[in-house]
């Protein structure tokens, strides 16, 4: 029986966080600001770096009422100078949310949201995949190999281990469940099991504890809003799912070598403001707010890369760019820790 484990949660909800400035031995420096750029991530292929985001008009629609977003990635082999290698695009669909992984074959591999709109409303999401072998082509978007009965589903972000793809699935109507799926060549898939978890879960990272556990950073959206961390040993069947004491938004997680948890997301403030903001924690649930990054207005959604002692961080944020008009624009940002 899955079941949610009673937990004290802390008395206050910490938002007096750090900023990450010079003093702190870090600097933020946005790295592409064309168009309304937004949900990146970021990886290390074949000794370069990569970092992967939606780049349209807006948030979702253009000045027409056109949802036609598009995956734009970057390379860089000193983590200084960008350069884009791929503009990946689909006739009618909007591809959202890309994200990087390397396949058991070893292909670097974008899974990216795929929407239909007709008139403004959402018709259907099928997950897109895109690969390439040399991190310069990149393969044409394709839909997963996945039964989607309602024509809706989402896959958020894929983690391997040992040969095996993970990720969470959302985005059946009606259902406050999630399903774990796995693969093994990143475009064929089978559901391990269904997660049964109220207060609408949707954006769901997987990873992977030292002694092999798989955690879950799950974000909710209605009744209390808080997120939560599932726990499971294999086969990942049987989940205990822990609240935690904040929302967030688009959560990114890590693993340390202690087994302790970085996380990182959207912080809702007071007010209706939001920051991109960093965790550290435990598996039992106990985290305390690390850094608050500089952002504001549409932001956040961040991607890590750990490399030893080095946290590179990337994320979208308007706080500070603008178009023509004077109205906000997002850029993506990168910061090392």
């Amino acid at each position: 029986m899955r079941h949610l484990l009673a937990l004290s949660l802390l008395s206050a909800v910490l938002f007096a966080g750090l900023k990450c400035d010079a003093d702190e031995g870090c600097r933020v420096e946005c790295i592409w600001d064309h168009e309304y750029s937004a949900f990146p991530s970021i990886l290390r292929y074949k000794d370069a770096l990569y970092v992967s985001f939606r780049e349209g008009a807006s948030h979702i629609f253009d000045e027409n009422g056109i949802a036609a977003g598009k995956t734009r990635i970057l390379r860089s082999a000193d983590g200084k100078h960008w350069e884009s290698v791929a503009l990946l695009s689909k006739e009618g669909y909007d591809l959202r949310d890309p994200k990087l992984s390397v396949t058991a074959d070893g292909r670097l591999m974008v899974l990216q949201g795929g929407s239909v709109y007709v008139d403004k409303k959402l018709q259907k999401q099928i997950p897109q995949v895109s690969f390439s072998s040399d991190g310069l082509s990149f393969s044409n978007p394709e839909p997963v190999d996945y039964p989607v009965s309602d024509g809706f589903a989402w896959f958020w972000r894929m983690t391997w281990n040992e040969g095996t793809g993970y990720t969470v699935s959302y985005g059946r109507h009606g259902e406050n469940s999630l399903e774990l799926l796995k693969t093994s060549d990143g475009l064929h898939y089978e559901k391990i099991t269904d997660i049964e978890l109220g207060g609408f879960p949707n954006e769901t990272t997987a990873r992977f504890l030292p002694d092999g556990r798989m955690v879950l950073l799950i974000r909710r959206d209605q009744e209390d809003r808080k997120a939560c961390l599932g726990i499971s040993e294999p086969p990942y069947t049987d989940w205990k799912l822990r609240p935690l004491p904040f929302q967030i938004g688009g959560p990114e997680m890590a693993v340390m070598p202690d087994g302790s948890l970085l996380v990182g997301g959207r912080a809702y403030f007071e007010g209706g403001e939001t920051k991109t903001c960093l965790w550290r924690g435990t598996v039992d649930g106990d985290f305390e707010l690390w850094k608050t990054l500089p952002s504001g207005g549409d932001n956040s959604y961040p991607g890590f890369l750990l490399e030893g002692d080095k946290l590179t961080v990337v994320y979208y944020s308007s706080h500070e760019l603008t178009r023509p008009d004077g109205s906000p624009r997002a850029g993506i940002y990168l910061t090392r820790l």
